[in-house]
């Protein structure tokens, strides 16, 4: 009998069926961040010679309808509902096209089948890059084997779009495997797109497996501590050359590239041709890529409005407390016990502080010896997709030093060498407050409430109440020094009688 997920978790299940490959993602519950439980993906190559013939590749159609029928049966068996398969562009460009999905149809009557236009494929990709930068300024640009989708994004709201037959394999096939002339048809085919030059000194955020694998080549080339691709950016020279080095790299060379699959091998120097007459197009700063697109568009386009409007950085934050922390009304009250460290805080600053103190108690669960590296792993790596890399290092170098953790500890150093000194040396404070403020407290808001601290000319001063269950012992005076001593200040306790207002 198939799995019944409970009515707080429910699943749903996408299928990304594209020019190169098709994918399964079921997700799970609803919520701000796409929580995905099953993604297996397949290479059916369904636009190759597309071209040139005008139809769907027959081996692929053939190996569409097992690989699919498989699909089906992981969704059913999951429990996944809605089971919903989005074709792109090779199936809507091909003169079969309609007679494929009408024999998918036939195998799968309950299944909806949905062939996107070019703008609905465009929206979706941009629904999913919003979900995970919700205020992503510039160009976004979505390349899969047999289209490249272009958004523009004004501040986290979603412009007008434009679709070009610029996918890496459709391209291959348009220059007749002629790099150069790849070159001509991509500038050709890009000037087009008047609008494109509106990216000057914003960021082009890329979309799409092929320019995934020049993020992950890249990543290794220069020794990236994070091996993560969401979020990864770089510089616009940074990027133009790597697009020059892998345009110009023969089979050979490529096949030496770390992280680099050999599927890859043909279309990456198309996928690099483009980009980099994207770059020269758009003029851009940097260059932004994102690991969720098409599909988590889908997956946000079916949430509510109340959810699709949450921070979702908070909203990570807040379901990781909910689910690892001892007591969900604590955080909002370490938010006030620590404002008085940190007077001059704005903007992002005072956001990563309010989540570094939702995410505080997740080690409450972890063997004593370990939560500080358990809890620093699991904010550095978590698949909450609201973080970039800045975010991620300082988050969960704050929930270690919360856990006492030893500075020079190994397990530090990707974050060390993502943060700046300035940026470090305020994990460190507020990791060290939120210590001190488990240690008086309990990991209670009742008890933290007996409690108080205030900057006073050159020191750190923590109040606390007579009668309210804390006290100044050992521990307490050990980690209000260390605290201090971070802010350069001398520590010093003092005895209320009444609880403040």
């Amino acid at each position: 009998m198939p799995f019944k997920p409970p009515d707080n978790a429910p699943r749903c299940a996408v299928v990304d069926l594209g020019s190169n490959s098709v994918r399964l993602v079921v997700y799970e519950g609803q919520r701000r961040n796409p929580v995905a439980i099953f993604n297996e993906k397949a290479v059916l190559r369904l636009g190759r010679g597309l071209q040139v013939t005008g139809r769907l590749n027959e081996e692929g159609m053939g190996q569409a309808f097992t690989v699919l029928h498989r699909y089906h049966a992981v969704a059913r068996a999951m429990g996944a509902a809605p089971f919903e398969i989005l074709a792109t562009a090779a199936v809507r460009d091909a003169r079969n096209g309609g007679d494929f999905v009408a024999g998918l149809q036939s195998r799968m009557p309950d299944v909806p089948i949905r062939v996107l236009s070019g703008l609905q494929e465009a929206e979706y990709s941009a629904m999913g890059v919003l979900c995970g930068i919700p205020t992503a300024d510039g160009i976004l640009a979505d390349i899969g084997g047999g289209s490249l989708e272009l958004v523009r994004l004004d501040r986290g709201a979603r412009g007008v779009s434009h679709t070009l037959s610029l996918g890496a394999i459709r391209l291959a096939e348009r220059a007749g495997g002629d790099p150069v002339r790849a070159r001509a048809i991509a500038e050709a085919d890009l000037a087009l797109v008047p609008w494109l030059s509106e990216g000057t000194n914003r960021d082009l955020y890329l979309v799409g497996g092929a320019w995934r694998a020049l993020a992950r080549i890249h990543m290794a080339q220069t020794g990236y501590p994070l091996q993560m691709v969401h979020h990864y950016t770089i510089g616009r020279e940074e990027a133009r050359d790597l697009t020059g080095v892998i345009a110009g790299a023969g089979r050979r060379a490529l096949e030496r590239l770390p992280g680099l699959s050999r599927r890859r091998i043909d279309d990456l120097p198309y996928a690099a041709v483009v980009l980099r007459r994207v770059l020269r197009a758009t003029a851009v700063r940097r260059v932004v890529f994102s690991a969720s697109g098409l599909r988590e568009g889908w997956f946000m386009q079916r949430m509510p409005d109340a959810i699709r409007h949450e921070d979702p950085l908070l909203a990570a934050g807040m379901e990781l407390a909910g689910r690892l922390g001892r007591d969900p009304n604590l955080p909002p009250a370490l938010v006030a016990w620590t404002d008085p460290l940190f007077p001059a805080e704005i903007g992002e600053a005072r956001r990563l502080r309010e989540v570094a103190c939702w995410m505080s108690d997740i080690g409450s669960h972890d063997h004593p010896e370990f939560r500080a590296e358990q809890a620093f792993l699991r904010v550095l790596r978590q698949p909450g997709i609201g973080l970039d890399h800045h975010g991620r290092a300082f988050l969960a170098m704050a929930i270690a030093m919360r856990y006492e953790v030893d500075a020079e500890a190994g397990f530090l150093r990707p974050a060390r060498l993502l943060l700046d000194v300035s940026s470090t040396h305020r994990a460190e404070v507020l990791g060290v407050a939120l210590r001190l403020a488990y240690t008086l407290s309990a990991g209670t808001p009742d008890l933290l409430a007996g409690t108080a601290l205030r900057l006073s000319g050159s020191r750190l001063v923590l109040r606390l109440e007579e009668d309210s269950g804390v006290f100044a012992g050992e521990s307490v005076i050990r980690r209000l020094d260390r605290l201090a001593q971070a802010l350069g200040l001398e520590a010093a306790t003092e005895a209320a009688r009444e609880r403040a207002a």
